[in-house]
């Protein structure tokens, strides 16, 4: 009997040892799912008319004035129109991993060195971000 309760306890402590040191980490691809998608292009939608007076903005630095006005709001609203074709692309999909088996962006990832790339989600306007580079008082 008393074999069996020690057989029993060790058997016991082996496999709580064994579940402790089981792999707990995430796939690479688990943040990526049905709901980020859902959420992409539900904010692709809502926000992408942002890409207007973003593009005003950064083509107004590179190139001036006159540029933004004409250029720059041409450029905003064609990236405004793909992210809500986009959008439209996404919320209706949602479900379904479409782009190469995955729920990754349909679109090409912004690439510092190209204009034309976009980012996952719309551009952020205002006071708000998530960078710390403004000035300290």
């Amino acid at each position: 009997m008393k074999t069996m309760k020690a057989l029993t306890c060790s058997l016991l402590t082996l496999m709580l040892a064994t579940v402790a040191f089981a792999d707990i980490q995430a796939p690479p691809a688990s943040d990526y799912g049905p709901t980020r998608k859902l959420a992409r292009g539900l904010g692709n939608i809502t926000y992408g008319i942002t890409e207007i007076p973003f593009q005003l903005g950064a083509v107004n630095d590179l190139e001036g004035n006159a540029s933004a006005l004409s250029y720059g709001i041409v450029r905003g609203t064609g990236r405004m129109l793909a992210r809500l074709g986009f959008g439209l692309y996404e919320v209706a999909l949602f479900p379904l991993p479409m782009h190469k088996g995955t729920y990754y962006p349909p679109y090409q990832s912004d690439i510092p060195w190209i204009n034309s790339g976009y980012s996952e989600f719309p551009p952020e306007l205002g006071f708000e971000t998530r960078f710390d580079y403004v000035r300290a008082y």
